[in-house]
Protein backbone atom coordinates (compact mmCIF):
# COMPACT_ATOMS: atom_id res chain seq x y z
CA UNK A 1 0.00 0.00 0.00
CA UNK A 2 3.12 2.70 1.21
CA UNK A 3 4.46 1.88 -2.51
CA UNK A 4 1.52 2.17 -3.88
CA UNK A 5 1.02 6.18 -2.29
CA UNK A 6 4.46 6.66 -3.53
CA UNK A 7 3.56 6.18 -7.21
CA UNK A 8 0.43 8.62 -7.37
CA UNK A 9 2.43 11.65 -5.07
CA UNK A 10 6.02 11.13 -6.15
CA UNK A 11 6.04 10.43 -10.05
CA UNK A 12 9.26 8.47 -10.70
CA UNK A 13 9.75 10.30 -13.84
CA UNK A 14 10.32 13.16 -12.55
CA UNK A 15 13.33 15.26 -14.01
CA UNK A 16 16.17 16.01 -11.58
CA UNK A 17 18.65 18.61 -12.31
CA UNK A 18 20.37 21.76 -10.40
CA UNK A 19 18.67 24.32 -12.95
CA UNK A 20 15.38 22.56 -13.79
CA UNK A 21 12.20 23.78 -11.99
CA UNK A 22 8.42 22.31 -11.51
CA UNK A 23 6.03 24.62 -12.73
CA UNK A 24 2.01 23.65 -11.51
CA UNK A 25 -0.55 25.04 -13.91
CA UNK A 26 -3.70 26.50 -13.46
CA UNK A 27 -6.37 25.87 -15.46
CA UNK A 28 -7.22 29.04 -17.40
CA UNK A 29 -3.40 28.42 -18.44
CA UNK A 30 -4.37 25.72 -20.38
CA UNK A 31 -7.52 27.22 -21.75
CA UNK A 32 -5.48 30.22 -22.70
CA UNK A 33 -2.67 27.77 -24.69
CA UNK A 34 -3.84 24.16 -25.00
CA UNK A 35 -0.42 23.43 -26.65
CA UNK A 36 1.32 25.34 -23.32
CA UNK A 37 2.32 21.75 -21.86
CA UNK A 38 5.01 21.62 -24.36
CA UNK A 39 6.26 25.21 -24.13
CA UNK A 40 8.38 24.61 -20.38
CA UNK A 41 11.10 23.38 -21.89
CA UNK A 42 12.85 20.61 -19.75
CA UNK A 43 11.04 21.48 -16.74
CA UNK A 44 8.51 18.90 -14.63
CA UNK A 45 5.30 20.05 -14.98
CA UNK A 46 2.22 19.50 -12.82
CA UNK A 47 -1.05 19.42 -13.15
CA UNK A 48 -3.81 19.61 -9.96
CA UNK A 49 -6.43 16.69 -10.37
CA UNK A 50 -8.72 20.03 -9.98
CA UNK A 51 -8.01 21.43 -12.92
CA UNK A 52 -9.23 18.59 -14.94
CA UNK A 53 -12.53 18.93 -12.70
CA UNK A 54 -12.63 21.94 -14.10
CA UNK A 55 -11.69 21.58 -17.44
CA UNK A 56 -14.75 18.79 -17.80
CA UNK A 57 -17.23 21.39 -16.09
CA UNK A 58 -15.78 23.55 -18.96
CA UNK A 59 -15.65 21.16 -22.30
CA UNK A 60 -19.58 21.28 -22.53
CA UNK A 61 -19.57 25.03 -24.04
CA UNK A 62 -19.99 23.86 -27.51
CA UNK A 63 -20.11 27.20 -29.23
CA UNK A 64 -17.04 29.09 -27.15
CA UNK A 65 -13.56 29.38 -27.54
CA UNK A 66 -13.08 27.84 -24.41
CA UNK A 67 -14.88 24.96 -24.61
CA UNK A 68 -13.02 24.16 -27.80
CA UNK A 69 -9.81 24.76 -25.81
CA UNK A 70 -10.80 22.39 -22.77
CA UNK A 71 -11.57 19.68 -25.49
CA UNK A 72 -8.57 20.06 -27.00
CA UNK A 73 -6.22 20.00 -23.74
CA UNK A 74 -8.61 17.05 -22.84
CA UNK A 75 -6.88 15.51 -26.00
CA UNK A 76 -3.69 16.08 -25.75
CA UNK A 77 -3.40 14.52 -22.12
CA UNK A 78 -5.20 11.57 -23.18
CA UNK A 79 -2.50 11.04 -25.67
CA UNK A 80 0.05 11.89 -23.54
CA UNK A 81 -1.42 9.95 -20.34
CA UNK A 82 -3.14 7.05 -21.76
CA UNK A 83 -3.15 4.86 -18.90
CA UNK A 84 -3.51 5.01 -15.26
CA UNK A 85 0.13 4.15 -14.51
CA UNK A 86 1.13 6.68 -17.01
CA UNK A 87 -0.65 9.18 -14.96
CA UNK A 88 0.47 8.81 -11.65
CA UNK A 89 4.17 7.77 -12.47
CA UNK A 90 4.55 10.67 -14.85
CA UNK A 91 5.53 10.68 -18.37
CA UNK A 92 8.60 12.25 -20.42
CA UNK A 93 7.98 14.69 -23.17
CA UNK A 94 9.49 15.68 -25.86
CA UNK A 95 10.84 18.63 -25.20
CA UNK A 96 12.92 16.77 -22.04
CA UNK A 97 10.48 17.39 -19.00
CA UNK A 98 8.20 15.88 -17.34
CA UNK A 99 4.67 15.98 -16.84
CA UNK A 100 2.27 14.36 -13.82
CA UNK A 101 -1.28 14.79 -12.81
CA UNK A 102 -1.05 15.58 -8.70
CA UNK A 103 -3.48 14.41 -5.62
CA UNK A 104 -2.93 16.43 -2.69
CA UNK A 105 -2.68 14.14 -0.10
CA UNK A 106 -3.07 17.01 2.53
CA UNK A 107 -6.24 17.18 1.37
CA UNK A 108 -7.29 13.71 1.17
CA UNK A 109 -5.59 12.92 4.25
CA UNK A 110 -7.20 15.69 5.91
CA UNK A 111 -3.58 16.98 7.36
CA UNK A 112 -3.19 20.10 7.99
CA UNK A 113 -0.34 20.11 10.47
CA UNK A 114 2.53 20.79 7.88
CA UNK A 115 3.84 24.60 7.97
CA UNK A 116 2.65 25.49 4.75
CA UNK A 117 -0.60 23.97 4.65
CA UNK A 118 -1.24 26.19 8.22
CA UNK A 119 0.30 29.03 6.23
CA UNK A 120 -2.82 28.36 3.85
CA UNK A 121 -5.71 27.74 6.34
CA UNK A 122 -4.37 31.30 8.14
CA UNK A 123 -5.27 33.31 4.82
CA UNK A 124 -8.08 31.20 3.03
CA UNK A 125 -11.14 29.59 5.08
CA UNK A 126 -13.50 28.16 1.71
CA UNK A 127 -11.34 24.77 0.62
CA UNK A 128 -14.52 24.49 -1.80
CA UNK A 129 -13.71 27.05 -4.14
CA UNK A 130 -10.85 25.43 -7.03
CA UNK A 131 -8.61 28.43 -6.80
CA UNK A 132 -7.74 27.79 -3.38
CA UNK A 133 -7.62 23.93 -3.85
CA UNK A 134 -5.13 24.55 -6.82
CA UNK A 135 -2.96 26.95 -4.47
CA UNK A 136 -3.16 23.77 -1.73
CA UNK A 137 -1.71 21.31 -4.58
CA UNK A 138 1.04 23.80 -5.45
CA UNK A 139 2.16 24.25 -1.73
CA UNK A 140 2.34 20.01 -1.60
CA UNK A 141 4.87 20.15 -5.01
CA UNK A 142 6.53 22.50 -3.08
CA UNK A 143 7.10 20.58 0.35
CA UNK A 144 6.99 17.62 -1.61
CA UNK A 145 9.36 17.91 -4.78
CA UNK A 146 13.08 19.74 -4.42
CA UNK A 147 12.42 23.25 -4.75
CA UNK A 148 11.87 25.59 -7.23
CA UNK A 149 8.21 25.21 -7.15
CA UNK A 150 6.17 27.93 -9.21
CA UNK A 151 2.41 28.25 -9.54
CA UNK A 152 1.86 29.45 -12.90
CA UNK A 153 -1.99 31.38 -13.50
CA UNK A 154 -3.29 34.17 -15.53
CA UNK A 155 -5.64 34.90 -12.76
CA UNK A 156 -3.60 37.56 -10.94
CA UNK A 157 -5.80 37.55 -7.40
CA UNK A 158 -4.42 33.60 -7.33
CA UNK A 159 -0.78 35.06 -8.11
CA UNK A 160 -1.92 37.40 -5.29
CA UNK A 161 -2.76 34.64 -2.51
CA UNK A 162 0.18 31.73 -3.57
CA UNK A 163 2.76 34.94 -2.87
CA UNK A 164 1.13 35.37 0.20
CA UNK A 165 1.51 32.41 1.44
CA UNK A 166 5.15 31.96 0.82
CA UNK A 167 4.52 30.05 -3.30
CA UNK A 168 6.32 31.85 -6.17
CA UNK A 169 3.76 32.32 -8.90
CA UNK A 170 3.49 34.18 -12.04
CA UNK A 171 1.91 34.60 -15.48
CA UNK A 172 2.12 32.27 -18.12
CA UNK A 173 4.65 33.83 -20.60
CA UNK A 174 5.28 32.43 -23.72
CA UNK A 175 3.47 34.48 -25.82
CA UNK A 176 3.94 37.49 -24.18
CA UNK A 177 6.44 39.64 -26.19
CA UNK A 178 9.56 41.47 -24.92
CA UNK A 179 9.24 44.69 -23.28
CA UNK A 180 9.96 47.82 -25.79
CA UNK A 181 10.83 51.33 -24.93
CA UNK A 182 7.60 52.99 -24.74
CA UNK A 183 8.19 55.77 -27.51
CA UNK A 184 5.77 57.18 -30.21
CA UNK A 185 8.69 58.71 -32.49
CA UNK A 186 9.42 56.25 -36.05
CA UNK A 187 12.92 55.76 -36.48
CA UNK A 188 14.81 58.77 -38.52
CA UNK A 189 17.71 58.46 -41.33
CA UNK A 190 20.05 61.66 -41.96
CA UNK A 191 20.33 63.25 -45.49
CA UNK A 192 22.05 65.84 -46.80
CA UNK A 193 20.31 68.85 -48.80
CA UNK A 194 21.37 67.28 -52.28
CA UNK A 195 20.09 63.94 -50.96
CA UNK A 196 17.04 64.84 -50.32
CA UNK A 197 16.22 66.80 -53.07
CA UNK A 198 16.96 63.63 -55.12
CA UNK A 199 14.54 61.62 -52.94
CA UNK A 200 11.79 63.88 -53.35
CA UNK A 201 12.21 63.98 -57.17
CA UNK A 202 13.07 60.72 -57.68
CA UNK A 203 10.90 58.93 -55.31
CA UNK A 204 13.28 56.54 -53.66
CA UNK A 205 16.99 56.66 -52.03
CA UNK A 206 19.31 53.77 -51.32
CA UNK A 207 21.31 53.57 -48.19
CA UNK A 208 23.88 51.19 -47.36
CA UNK A 209 23.38 48.18 -45.28
CA UNK A 210 24.58 49.69 -41.71
CA UNK A 211 21.92 52.37 -41.63
CA UNK A 212 19.16 49.84 -43.40
CA UNK A 213 20.43 46.93 -40.59
CA UNK A 214 18.31 48.70 -37.69
CA UNK A 215 15.06 48.56 -40.24
CA UNK A 216 12.68 45.55 -40.54
CA UNK A 217 10.26 45.61 -43.75
CA UNK A 218 7.93 47.91 -44.32
CA UNK A 219 8.61 50.22 -41.21
CA UNK A 220 7.92 53.81 -41.71
CA UNK A 221 10.78 56.08 -41.52
CA UNK A 222 11.31 59.70 -41.13
CA UNK A 223 14.09 61.28 -43.34
CA UNK A 224 15.69 64.58 -42.07
CA UNK A 225 18.33 66.71 -43.18
CA UNK A 226 21.27 68.81 -40.79
CA UNK A 227 18.65 71.92 -41.04
CA UNK A 228 15.83 70.32 -39.87
CA UNK A 229 13.57 69.46 -43.23
CA UNK A 230 11.84 65.95 -43.14
CA UNK A 231 10.13 64.18 -45.46
CA UNK A 232 8.60 60.50 -44.57
CA UNK A 233 9.36 57.32 -46.26
CA UNK A 234 8.60 53.43 -45.96
CA UNK A 235 11.77 51.04 -45.62
CA UNK A 236 11.31 48.13 -48.80
CA UNK A 237 14.58 46.37 -47.92
CA UNK A 238 18.08 45.93 -49.31
CA UNK A 239 18.27 49.75 -48.05
CA UNK A 240 15.97 50.91 -50.46
CA UNK A 241 13.34 53.47 -48.52
CA UNK A 242 10.55 55.09 -50.76
CA UNK A 243 8.27 58.01 -50.56
CA UNK A 244 4.66 57.15 -49.64
CA UNK A 245 1.79 56.88 -52.16
CA UNK A 246 -1.72 57.71 -51.38
CA UNK A 247 -4.41 59.73 -52.87
CA UNK A 248 -4.78 63.41 -51.89
CA UNK A 249 -7.87 62.64 -50.47
CA UNK A 250 -10.01 58.91 -49.65
CA UNK A 251 -14.23 59.43 -49.28
CA UNK A 252 -17.11 57.41 -49.56
CA UNK A 253 -19.82 57.09 -52.38
CA UNK A 254 -21.73 60.41 -51.91
CA UNK A 255 -19.48 61.26 -48.71
CA UNK A 256 -17.15 64.01 -47.77
CA UNK A 257 -13.73 64.17 -48.38
CA UNK A 258 -11.16 62.84 -45.83
CA UNK A 259 -7.56 63.58 -45.86
CA UNK A 260 -4.55 62.46 -43.50
CA UNK A 261 -3.71 65.37 -40.59
CA UNK A 262 -0.70 64.50 -39.59
CA UNK A 263 2.29 62.44 -40.64
CA UNK A 264 1.66 59.53 -38.62
CA UNK A 265 -2.33 59.15 -40.32
CA UNK A 266 -0.12 59.67 -43.78
CA UNK A 267 1.83 56.08 -42.74
CA UNK A 268 -1.73 54.68 -41.99
CA UNK A 269 -3.31 55.82 -45.26
CA UNK A 270 -0.40 54.71 -47.32
CA UNK A 271 -0.34 51.19 -45.69
CA UNK A 272 -4.34 51.41 -45.92
CA UNK A 273 -4.29 51.98 -49.94
CA UNK A 274 -0.94 49.59 -50.39
CA UNK A 275 -2.89 46.41 -51.98
CA UNK A 276 0.73 44.67 -51.34
CA UNK A 277 0.08 44.64 -47.78
CA UNK A 278 -2.61 42.26 -47.11
CA UNK A 279 -2.25 42.37 -42.70
CA UNK A 280 -2.07 46.07 -40.67
CA UNK A 281 -1.69 46.72 -36.86
CA UNK A 282 -2.64 49.57 -35.94
CA UNK A 283 -1.86 50.76 -32.49
CA UNK A 284 -3.60 54.03 -31.28
CA UNK A 285 -5.36 55.61 -28.20
CA UNK A 286 -8.51 56.97 -28.10
CA UNK A 287 -9.12 59.81 -31.23
CA UNK A 288 -6.49 59.30 -33.28
CA UNK A 289 -8.38 58.74 -35.84
CA UNK A 290 -7.65 54.58 -35.92
CA UNK A 291 -11.58 53.99 -36.74
CA UNK A 292 -12.47 56.94 -38.96
CA UNK A 293 -9.27 56.66 -41.38
CA UNK A 294 -9.30 52.94 -41.46
CA UNK A 295 -13.38 52.96 -42.49
CA UNK A 296 -12.85 55.96 -45.45
CA UNK A 297 -9.82 53.99 -46.99
CA UNK A 298 -12.09 50.49 -47.10
CA UNK A 299 -14.87 52.59 -48.59
CA UNK A 300 -12.91 54.24 -51.15
CA UNK A 301 -11.27 50.89 -52.39
CA UNK A 302 -14.23 48.86 -52.19
CA UNK A 303 -16.35 51.33 -54.18
CA UNK A 304 -13.98 51.78 -56.70
CA UNK A 305 -14.52 49.72 -60.09
CA UNK A 306 -10.78 48.86 -60.43
CA UNK A 307 -10.67 47.57 -56.58
CA UNK A 308 -10.07 44.03 -55.91
CA UNK A 309 -12.16 43.87 -52.98
CA UNK A 310 -15.84 43.32 -52.93
CA UNK A 311 -17.23 44.95 -49.70
CA UNK A 312 -16.54 45.90 -46.24
CA UNK A 313 -16.82 43.62 -43.00
CA UNK A 314 -16.48 45.00 -40.26
CA UNK A 315 -15.81 43.54 -36.29
CA UNK A 316 -14.95 43.53 -32.96
CA UNK A 317 -15.32 41.71 -29.68
CA UNK A 318 -18.43 41.07 -28.27
CA UNK A 319 -17.22 41.09 -24.39
CA UNK A 320 -14.24 38.22 -25.74
CA UNK A 321 -14.10 36.49 -28.87
CA UNK A 322 -16.59 33.23 -28.77
CA UNK A 323 -19.28 34.45 -26.47
CA UNK A 324 -22.50 34.05 -27.61
CA UNK A 325 -24.77 37.18 -28.96
CA UNK A 326 -27.37 35.62 -27.00
CA UNK A 327 -31.26 35.31 -27.56
CA UNK A 328 -32.01 38.51 -28.74
CA UNK A 329 -35.11 39.50 -31.05
CA UNK A 330 -33.98 41.09 -34.33
CA UNK A 331 -31.34 40.61 -37.28
CA UNK A 332 -27.64 39.92 -36.33
CA UNK A 333 -26.97 43.95 -37.32
CA UNK A 334 -29.40 44.87 -34.53
CA UNK A 335 -27.69 42.64 -31.96
CA UNK A 336 -24.47 43.52 -33.25
CA UNK A 337 -25.62 47.72 -33.58
CA UNK A 338 -24.63 48.27 -29.66
CA UNK A 339 -20.68 46.96 -30.32
CA UNK A 340 -20.16 48.14 -33.80
CA UNK A 341 -21.72 51.91 -32.58
CA UNK A 342 -18.38 53.69 -33.49
CA UNK A 343 -18.33 52.72 -36.73
CA UNK A 344 -22.35 53.65 -37.49
CA UNK A 345 -20.84 57.16 -36.11
CA UNK A 346 -17.88 56.93 -38.50
CA UNK A 347 -20.28 56.56 -41.31
CA UNK A 348 -22.30 59.04 -40.22
CA UNK A 349 -19.32 61.60 -40.61
CA UNK A 350 -18.10 60.19 -43.54
CA UNK A 351 -21.97 60.04 -45.67
CA UNK A 352 -23.74 62.73 -43.79
CA UNK A 353 -27.62 62.86 -44.67
CA UNK A 354 -28.89 65.48 -47.15
CA UNK A 355 -29.86 67.54 -44.11
CA UNK A 356 -26.71 67.47 -42.14
CA UNK A 357 -24.34 68.84 -45.63
CA UNK A 358 -27.05 71.02 -47.49
CA UNK A 359 -27.81 74.55 -45.90
CA UNK A 360 -30.59 74.58 -48.15
CA UNK A 361 -32.42 71.45 -46.96
CA UNK A 362 -31.93 72.67 -43.18
CA UNK A 363 -33.15 76.01 -43.62
CA UNK A 364 -36.49 74.24 -44.31
CA UNK A 365 -36.21 71.63 -42.05
CA UNK A 366 -36.11 74.86 -39.65
CA UNK A 367 -39.33 76.28 -41.13
CA UNK A 368 -41.03 73.18 -40.52
CA UNK A 369 -40.62 73.35 -37.00
CA UNK A 370 -43.90 74.34 -35.99
CA UNK A 371 -46.11 72.55 -38.55
CA UNK A 372 -43.98 69.42 -37.10
CA UNK A 373 -45.41 69.75 -33.38
CA UNK A 374 -49.39 70.28 -35.18
CA UNK A 375 -49.10 66.75 -36.80
CA UNK A 376 -46.68 65.03 -34.20
CA UNK A 377 -49.99 63.07 -33.02
CA UNK A 378 -51.19 62.58 -36.22
CA UNK A 379 -47.81 60.45 -37.53
CA UNK A 380 -47.75 58.76 -34.01
CA UNK A 381 -51.58 57.37 -34.51
CA UNK A 382 -51.76 56.95 -37.71
CA UNK A 383 -50.77 53.57 -39.92
CA UNK A 384 -46.83 53.13 -40.55
CA UNK A 385 -46.70 51.71 -44.02
CA UNK A 386 -43.16 49.41 -45.27
CA UNK A 387 -41.55 50.99 -47.91
CA UNK A 388 -38.82 48.47 -48.41
CA UNK A 389 -36.12 51.46 -49.56
CA UNK A 390 -37.09 53.39 -46.76
CA UNK A 391 -37.13 57.21 -48.12
CA UNK A 392 -39.14 59.25 -45.29
CA UNK A 393 -42.67 58.88 -46.94
CA UNK A 394 -45.38 57.58 -45.11
CA UNK A 395 -44.12 58.82 -41.87
CA UNK A 396 -40.91 56.24 -42.30
CA UNK A 397 -37.54 57.97 -41.17
CA UNK A 398 -35.53 58.27 -44.19
CA UNK A 399 -33.13 55.63 -44.79
CA UNK A 400 -29.77 57.39 -43.91
CA UNK A 401 -26.70 56.47 -46.82
CA UNK A 402 -24.41 54.15 -45.19
CA UNK A 403 -27.35 52.11 -44.07
CA UNK A 404 -27.82 51.54 -47.79
CA UNK A 405 -24.45 50.06 -48.00
CA UNK A 406 -25.43 47.29 -45.30
CA UNK A 407 -29.28 46.61 -47.26
CA UNK A 408 -26.55 45.74 -50.34
CA UNK A 409 -24.15 43.91 -49.20
CA UNK A 410 -21.51 46.66 -49.59
CA UNK A 411 -20.93 46.96 -45.58
CA UNK A 412 -21.04 43.44 -43.59
CA UNK A 413 -21.30 43.05 -39.42
CA UNK A 414 -18.88 40.09 -38.94
CA UNK A 415 -19.46 38.21 -35.71
CA UNK A 416 -16.60 36.93 -34.39
CA UNK A 417 -18.26 33.95 -32.28
CA UNK A 418 -19.71 32.85 -35.97
CA UNK A 419 -16.14 32.72 -38.07
CA UNK A 420 -14.69 29.86 -37.73
CA UNK A 421 -14.81 27.79 -40.72
CA UNK A 422 -15.35 30.37 -42.77
CA UNK A 423 -13.18 31.49 -45.91
CA UNK A 424 -13.47 35.37 -46.72
CA UNK A 425 -12.70 36.38 -49.79
CA UNK A 426 -12.21 39.76 -51.49
CA UNK A 427 -13.17 41.69 -48.81
CA UNK A 428 -11.56 44.73 -46.68
CA UNK A 429 -12.11 43.51 -43.16
CA UNK A 430 -11.70 46.10 -40.05
CA UNK A 431 -10.80 43.86 -36.50
CA UNK A 432 -11.41 46.78 -34.22
CA UNK A 433 -10.41 46.34 -29.93
CA UNK A 434 -7.94 43.36 -31.24
CA UNK A 435 -6.23 43.92 -27.88
CA UNK A 436 -8.83 42.40 -26.20
CA UNK A 437 -8.45 38.86 -27.66
CA UNK A 438 -5.66 36.54 -27.52
CA UNK A 439 -3.02 35.85 -29.59
CA UNK A 440 -4.61 32.15 -30.52
CA UNK A 441 -7.57 34.43 -31.05
CA UNK A 442 -6.52 36.69 -33.36
CA UNK A 443 -4.59 33.81 -35.41
CA UNK A 444 -8.22 32.16 -35.60
CA UNK A 445 -9.08 35.58 -37.47
CA UNK A 446 -6.40 36.30 -39.80
CA UNK A 447 -6.32 32.68 -40.89
CA UNK A 448 -9.78 32.95 -42.56
CA UNK A 449 -8.71 35.81 -44.21
CA UNK A 450 -7.94 34.87 -48.50
CA UNK A 451 -5.84 35.55 -50.83
CA UNK A 452 -7.75 38.31 -52.38
CA UNK A 453 -8.66 39.98 -48.82
CA UNK A 454 -7.08 42.66 -46.65
CA UNK A 455 -7.16 42.63 -43.04
CA UNK A 456 -6.35 45.84 -40.52
CA UNK A 457 -6.17 45.20 -36.98
CA UNK A 458 -7.04 48.09 -34.43
CA UNK A 459 -6.71 48.92 -30.93
CA UNK A 460 -5.13 50.70 -27.76
CA UNK A 461 -2.63 48.10 -25.81
CA UNK A 462 -3.42 50.58 -22.80
CA UNK A 463 -7.34 49.97 -22.50
CA UNK A 464 -7.78 46.05 -21.95
CA UNK A 465 -10.73 44.51 -19.96
CA UNK A 466 -9.75 41.24 -20.62
CA UNK A 467 -8.75 39.68 -17.36
CA UNK A 468 -6.55 37.49 -19.11
CA UNK A 469 -4.59 39.20 -21.86
CA UNK A 470 -2.38 42.54 -20.89
CA UNK A 471 -0.48 45.26 -22.94
CA UNK A 472 2.55 42.34 -23.83
CA UNK A 473 0.65 39.01 -24.10
CA UNK A 474 -2.88 40.36 -26.17
CA UNK A 475 -3.63 38.73 -29.94
CA UNK A 476 -3.02 42.63 -31.37
CA UNK A 477 0.80 43.34 -30.04
CA UNK A 478 1.61 39.02 -30.03
CA UNK A 479 0.24 39.63 -34.16
CA UNK A 480 2.55 42.47 -34.57
CA UNK A 481 5.83 40.92 -32.86
CA UNK A 482 5.24 37.71 -34.71
CA UNK A 483 4.66 39.47 -37.80
CA UNK A 484 7.28 42.39 -37.88
CA UNK A 485 9.65 42.15 -41.27
CA UNK A 486 7.51 40.51 -43.22
CA UNK A 487 6.51 41.55 -46.50
CA UNK A 488 2.82 41.17 -46.35
CA UNK A 489 2.84 43.37 -42.70
CA UNK A 490 3.32 46.97 -42.10
CA UNK A 491 2.87 48.81 -38.39
CA UNK A 492 1.69 52.04 -37.72
CA UNK A 493 1.29 53.74 -34.28
CA UNK A 494 -0.68 56.84 -34.14
CA UNK A 495 -0.28 58.86 -31.06
CA UNK A 496 -1.63 62.62 -31.84
CA UNK A 497 -4.90 62.73 -30.89
CA UNK A 498 -7.26 64.82 -33.84
CA UNK A 499 -10.84 64.26 -32.40
CA UNK A 500 -10.92 66.96 -30.10
CA UNK A 501 -8.71 69.22 -27.87
CA UNK A 502 -10.64 68.02 -25.10
CA UNK A 503 -10.24 64.41 -26.16
CA UNK A 504 -6.85 64.72 -26.83
CA UNK A 505 -6.11 66.43 -23.27
CA UNK A 506 -8.36 63.40 -21.04
CA UNK A 507 -6.66 60.96 -22.70
CA UNK A 508 -3.28 62.23 -22.04
CA UNK A 509 -3.97 63.16 -18.53
CA UNK A 510 -6.89 61.58 -17.24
Amino acid sequence: MESTQSAVYTPSQRHVGTQVKTYVLDTNVLLHDPQSIYKFEDNNLAIPVEVLEELDAIKGEQSTERGRNARRVHRVLQELLPDSHSMHEGVKLPNGGTLSVIINRYLVENNWSTPAMQRLRAVVSDFTKKDNRIIASALFVQETYQPPTILVTKDVNVQLKARAVGLEAEDYLNDKVPEAPDTDSYPTLELDVYEMQRFCSEGAIEFDDNIAGRLYLNEYVLLMTPEGKTMPGRYFGHGLVKRLRFPEFVKAPGGIPIRPRNLEQQFFMDALMDDSISLITCFGKAGTGKTLLSTACALHQTTDDASRYDGLSISRPVIALGKDIGFLPGSLEEKMKPWLQPYHDALEVLMPSKSQKDPQFAAKKVGKKNKKHDDLHASMTAPQPFHGGGGGSGGMPPMKPYERLIRNGLVEIEALCFIRGRSIARRFFILDEAQQLTPHEVKTVITRISESSKIVLIGDPAQIDNPYVDARSNGLVYCHNRMKGQSLHAHVKLSKGERSRLAELAADLL
